[in-house]
């Protein structure tokens, strides 16, 4: 199920045209390479900064400036509860990019989208935050990162993943492994908002040879469909 959501969003046609003078920017070549559909154009002389515009199926979604994202190419890796420590040019960059198909991404930058949901969720501080950690023993670097939210939150986290590693007891974490051998390919996270579904969000990526190719959405129909994926057994 989580694989036919990355087809399903595959499926749409997500443009990127880039507006600038001189030559491509850091953020630009990271969207070519990440395998993003992008063109860029000349800006004339005296003319606004460079910016990035977005269309999805040929309709215009946003734009965005291009020094406000390029936080993106070293994004902030950090616990939930520093809340200084995520930019607001990043949080734009996740809400405008959301729900493309982005290939070849490093864990480092995956690990970054997921602070972005996490540290939602932690703002919220109430609702359902599901977890894949592919094998448990991938979250015993997080166990601190998910202490805290569970510590400092009403949330109700679920973690998922293959038994190789025996979790520590913590309140308001639950730890999943049946049946968890169909997540061992992908890192999903889904997180239905608490009372306010607009800001339920998620992530889905697969691990490929060559990095992992995924989307993340703050779309509540799909984050419940990949909670849904999660929690079926």
């Amino acid at each position: 199920m989580l694989g036919s959501l990355i087809t399903d969003i595959r499926d749409s046609e997500h443009h990127c045209t880039v507006y600038r003078s001189g030559q491509p920017s850091e953020i630009e070549r990271w969207l070519a390479t990440h395998g993003v559909n992008i063109e860029s154009r000349s800006l004339p002389a005296g003319g606004p900064p460079p910016f990035i515009e977005i269309k999805v199926n040929d309709e215009f979604v946003g734009v965005i400036g291009i020094e406000a994202v390029e936080g993106l190419l070293e994004p902030p890796i950090v616990r939930p509860d520093e809340r200084d420590g995520i930019s607001e040019g990043y949080r734009a960059l996740f809400e405008i990019l959301e729900k493309t198909v982005i290939t070849g991404m490093s864990r480092r930058e995956l690990l970054a989208v997921s602070r972005e949901i996490e540290d939602r969720a932690f703002r919220v501080g109430e609702g359902i935050l599901r977890v894949s950690f592919q094998t448990l023993s991938l979250f015993e670097s997080q166990t601190d990162v998910y202490r805290a939210l569970a510590t400092d939150t009403d949330l109700e986290i679920h973690i998922y993943g293959i038994e190789d590693w025996t979790p520590p007891a913590i309140e308001g974490i639950t730890y999943h492994s049946e049946g968890a051998e169909r997540f061992e390919p992908y890192w999903a996270l889904a997180y239905d908002g608490g009372p306010d579904s607009t800001q339920a969000c998620g992530l889905v990526a697969k691990e490929l040879s060559d990095g992992y190719t995924g989307f993340w959405t703050s779309d509540s129909a799909i984050v419940e469909e990949i909670a849904a994926g999660l929690n079926t057994f």
